[in-house]
């Protein structure tokens, strides 16, 4: 029993750090625990072990694994894709065959409609598409979907590799060489950036991995649970928990919690073997994974933002935290100025009427750019301590913004 409840232990804890060192630098998470110790495992200790090995080795691993680390998420690569996809094929290989006579009729005609849809949805959140890459032919379409908030975007800056005016939202990636619309991140899970054009398709490849996960473990356990309670019946004896079954304590009642636990556990993984039992296990542990990463779009949504965009608006909380933020409000007349080559027209439903400035000293803004002066007002600006008294103009409602971010 010991050796079954340490292993799960491990596991679990496994799992846990999987997610905080793929989704702990989010900036939901960045004054959290979570964020604590994926600066932890991400900085701290790599850090120190970085000392220990340029004292002992010169350095010779630290460099190494640097380079590799570089290549899997810095570099284009199919490695990321086969290993996601082969762990699919793998554990489904292993797990229906072994189960297949035991599933009744309905199971059998839903798994060839659920198996298949992260292989498509991997695939078409993979392959390069035009709505989200920015090219010459394109250009021009790119620069009317979005207005610039002068928060987060402002008119006429240009691409430096790209030599493209960079539309709004839109950001150029180091890693697929190329401007991306409406930017969400660079995704090694599928070997792309994520943006306009293709972003429903990350979000199907979250949804469709989740249910699959989670179908497969509920499989494993109609499949072992009624073997595994005649199992326990036949040697409850053996089994039963040694000691009063009153739980007159906390302590007692998780003692005991676990002892039952930790015994169908056992069972479980003796009477499902490997091929079943293993494979349900991994997909019970694996499913957060993508259900949190795809609760987390789910939020973005709904605050019309971008995972790009939210980091730059943590910026902007950390910074009027420190009182250095101050609003003003655009003119009137510069409402209808848009149409130039810089700025064109757009057929966005809002204009935004606020714009940001950082100080260094905390004092009101005096000498503006010129990109300001000509927008707003020298003399309006007011100190801000929250994002509350910012309007987003991205952000139209949770169903215009779901229906946008979707197209």
């Amino acid at each position: 029993m010991s050796v079954l409840r340490n292993l799960l232990i491990a596991v679990i804890a496994l799992s846990s750090l999987t997610f905080i060192a793929f989704f702990g630098r989010l900036p939901a998470f960045r004054n959290t625990p979570i964020g604590f110790i994926h600066r932890l495992l991400i900085i701290h200790i790599p850090s120190s072990l970085r000392r220990l090995d340029v004292a002992l080795t010169n350095g010779r691993i630290t460099s190494g694994s640097c380079r590799l680390a570089h290549h899997l998420m810095h570099d284009k690569h199919p490695l990321v894709i086969i290993f996601f996809l082969g762990l699919i094929t793998i554990s489904a290989a292993l797990f229906l065959p072994a189960t297949w006579s035991l599933l009744p009729w309905y199971h059998k005609l839903l798994i060839p409609i659920l198996l298949p849809q992260p292989y498509l949805f991997t695939y078409l959140s993979a392959k390069r598409n035009n709505q989200t890459t920015i090219t010459a032919s394109n250009h021009a379409a790119q620069m009317r979907h979005y207005p610039y908030d002068r928060i987060l975007y402002y008119p006429g800056l240009t691409c430096r590799t790209c030599q493209f005016l960079k539309p709004a939202r839109s950001k150029h990636c180091s890693i697929c060489k190329t401007c991306v619309a409406r930017m969400d991140h660079h995704c090694i899970w599928v070997n792309n950036c994520v943006g306009r054009g293709n972003y429903r398709w990350f979000l199907s490849l979250l949804l469709s991995t989740s249910i699959l996960l989670a179908y497969a473990a509920y499989l494993a356990y109609i499949i072992i649970s009624p073997r595994a309670e005649a199992y326990y019946r036949r040697h409850e004896s053996f089994y039963r928990y040694p000691g009063s079954h009153n739980p007159s304590t906390w302590s007692t009642w998780f003692d005991i919690e676990l002892h039952y636990f930790t015994t169908y556990a056992s069972i479980y993984l003796e009477l499902g073997g490997v091929r079943t039992s293993a494979v349900g296990l991994l997909a019970l542990l694996t499913w957060p994974l993508p259900l949190s990463l795809l609760g987390y779009h789910i939020y973005l949504i709904w605050a019309g933002m971008t995972t790009n965009e939210s980091g730059k608006w943590a910026d902007w909380r950390d910074d009027m935290a420190d009182g250095v933020v101050f609003l003003g409000h655009r003119k009137e007349d510069t409402f209808e100025r848009a149409g130039s080559e810089e700025e064109p027209r757009t057929t966005w439903p809002l204009e935004s009427r606020h714009v940001l400035v950082r100080t260094l000293n905390g004092e009101a803004p005096s000498n503006l750019p010129s990109r300001l002066k000509e927008v707003c007002d020298e003399e309006g600006f007011e100190q801000v301590w929250g994002l509350g008294k910012v309007e987003n103009v991205y952000d139209l409602g949770f169903w215009d913004n779901f229906k946008e971010a979707t197209r």
